[in-house]
């Protein structure tokens, strides 16, 4: 086998790409972020990275909360433009028509279109160099009755999330086995 080697570069992918919501004040804001992932399971824990000179970035910085909403191929666009697009030039909810609901334990919005929102609460904010880590203890996870299947299980096939790859969207495929499924007895 043959093998480049590269500068040291992020190329752990596909990622989720998750739109971030947050609040300041009465003023809601969302950006895209791709870097992003599972930390703990107990406590259950996540992170968010961020760049400082962001939007974002100071509101979830003085407001210490914030909601990870999972995309889908539906959200696809959306979750392009707002990762583009500047909260301090527009409102880019109301740009995009992206109707929002009250989170249950925090003072953040959720996107109703999003079929899984998770509620966060920061912890710790490590910086990094370009982007700055928002480590957070999760607080609730909202999902769409409409994914969950007839045993009371989230379905995420139905969701037809997305990822992020090297510059690139894709949609993530069907299920093609299940954990423990390798050393299962036949």
């Amino acid at each position: 086998m043959s093998r480049q080697t590269w500068k040291p570069g992020t190329l752990v992918y596909p990622l989720p790409a998750v739109m971030v919501t947050c609040k300041d004040g009465e003023k809601e804001n969302v950006l895209t972020v791709a870097w992003t992932g599972t930390i703990c399971s107990d406590p259950a824990m996540t992170y968010i990275s961020i760049r400082k000179e962001r939007y974002s970035y100071d509101i979830i910085k003085k407001s210490g909360v914030f909601c990870i909403n999972l995309t889908t191929e539906e959200l696809a666009y959306s979750t392009d433009y707002v990762g583009v697009k500047s909260g301090a030039n527009e409102n880019k909810l109301e740009k995009l028509n992206l109707e929002t609901e009250p989170a249950t334990q925090i003072d953040c919005p959720m996107i109703k279109k999003s079929p899984v929102v998770i509620e966060c609460k920061v912890e710790e904010i490590k910086e990094l160099g370009s982007h700055d880590m928002f480590i957070a203890k999760v607080l609730a996870v909202n999902i769409d009755e409409k994914y969950m299947d007839e045993n009371g299980r989230f379905d995420m096939e139905k969701c037809k999330l997305m990822a992020y790859s090297h510059g690139h969207y894709y949609k993530l495929g069907e299920k093609i086995g299940k954990f423990g499924f390798s050393v299962q007895k036949k």
